[in-house]
């Protein structure tokens, strides 16, 4: 049965889409210490589900995701909390854990970027996948609008994804980017109307869905440790997990479905 969370809705298709929105539309989604809490729990269990193929992760409402929630009543409510021995050791903090949760996931993760996503929240749309994004939507790192550095991973995404140049112009002017620029600069990969979003975004994640879950797998690995990896350990790796794949019936069945001249159907077996 899947977990019940107080600002997350939860939704898995037959095909195996999970969509995570984060319910606080009121707020365009900011975090709070409880959703701060659910939203890394929700993702490492939408990984370790062999229900789920692929995780969608979007807002409810006009927003992504603005961030930290910044209101003095939600700052004083955590800071009133007594910190135990495993906050007193938490070198990540909620945002490191939620880097973590996205790229260590096992299944492709889509970013569907309906409204602004700043901040944290920004961050999040970083450790994605794939990144799609609502033509009126808009990102900003934000922080420097508070005085304040990067966190959740954005200071390490974001170069990686766009180049130094353009990440340091993004951070330090923490301007707010539109759906045109962030898809001209490969930021993100598709840019929908908003009529026709949601939908797209669903068929999307369908046909990512049917694709072969242990390869999916095995091949985000491969591009997350890319990432700080020497060509000899890559190739290494390579050779190693597509040996991995060459024993799953997977394998076999595309080889049969090539042969029949017909589209494969993926278990993960």
């Amino acid at each position: 049965m899947t977990q019940e969370y107080q600002h997350i809705l939860v939704e898995t298709t037959a095909a195996g889409v999970r969509t995570l929105t984060l319910n606080r539309p009121d707020k365009l989604n900011a975090v709070n210490p409880a959703l701060a809490e659910e939203l890394p729990s929700a993702i490492n269990a939408a990984s370790d589900d062999p229900a789920v193929r692929v995780l969608v992760l979007t807002g409810a409402g006009r927003g992504f995701c603005s961030g930290l929630d910044l209101d003095p009543a939600e700052r004083a409510a955590s800071t009133a909390q007594p910190r135990g021995r495993k906050e007193r050791l938490d070198d990540l903090g909620w945002v490191g854990r939620l880097a973590v949760a996205t790229t260590s996931c096992a299944k492709p993760v889509i970013a569907a970027i309906n409204g602004v996503a700043a901040g944290a929240g920004f961050g999040l749309t970083l450790g994605a996948d794939i990144r799609l994004m609502q033509a009126d939507a808009f990102l900003t790192t934000g922080y420097l609008r508070r005085g304040l550095s990067p966190d959740a991973g954005v200071s390490y995404f974001l170069p990686r994804l766009i180049g130094l140049s353009r990440a340091s112009e993004l951070i330090l002017t923490a301007r707010d980017l539109r759906a045109e620029e962030a898809a001209r600069i490969g930021l993100v990969h598709e840019v929908y109307a908003p009529e026709a979003f949601a939908a797209a975004v669903a068929d999307y994640a369908a046909k990512l869905a049917a694709g072969p879950p242990l390869a999916q797998t095995l091949t985000k690995r491969l591009l997350v440790d890319s990432l700080d990896s020497d060509l000899l350990t890559q190739l290494r790796r390579e050779i190693m997990l597509i040996a991995r794949c060459f024993e799953t019936e997977d394998v076999r069945e595309a080889m049969r479905a090539f042969m029949e001249r017909r589209e494969p159907v993926f278990t993960g077996k």
